[in-house]
């Protein structure tokens, strides 16, 4: 009986562990002037991972990050996310195979300008994909939403 509990705990532990996630999301915003804000979506990887750039080159095998915003008609978006952090590129010769990545930490940073003078939030989703240097998890998708204040 005793083995049979320690083969359960010991499946679920595994389970528990392969379910975290070695990258921690984060969302802000930061205004700017009167109707302008900066949305901060920061991600800060586990050391010896690494998190896909959203413009991968074209031998890329990499799922890269994206970003879905919700529509909001108080809302306009000036330009593209932009990323803030030490780009890496990886490229290995046997394979044939590029990736742009990011280790440690990333910020992408999408500019908004409001209509008018309501309060109101950023809501969306966001993919990604993470690697160490043995294997890479699932793609993962995650809802975000940042107040505009």
């Amino acid at each position: 009986m005793k083995k049979i509990a320690f083969f359960v705990l010991t499946l679920l532990a595994g389970s528990f562990a392969f379910a975290q996630s070695p990258v921690s999301w984060s969302f802000t915003s930061k205004k700017i002037n009167d109707k302008s804000y900066e949305v901060h979506l920061i991600a800060t990887l586990e050391s010896g991972w690494h998190l896909y750039s959203q413009n991968q080159p074209a031998d890329a095998i990499a799922i890269p990050t994206s970003f879905n915003f919700s529509k909001n008609p108080l809302l306009d978006f000036n330009g593209k996310v932009k990323e803030v952090g030490k780009l890496e590129k990886y490229k290995d010769e046997k394979l044939g195979i590029a990736a742009n990545q990011y280790s440690q930490k990333v910020d992408f940073v999408q500019l908004i300008k409001i209509k008018g003078s309501a309060k109101t939030n950023i809501t969306g989703k966001l993919e990604y994909q993470t690697c160490d240097d043995k294997k890479c998890l699932p793609p993962k998708t995650i809802n975000f939403s940042v107040a505009l204040k």
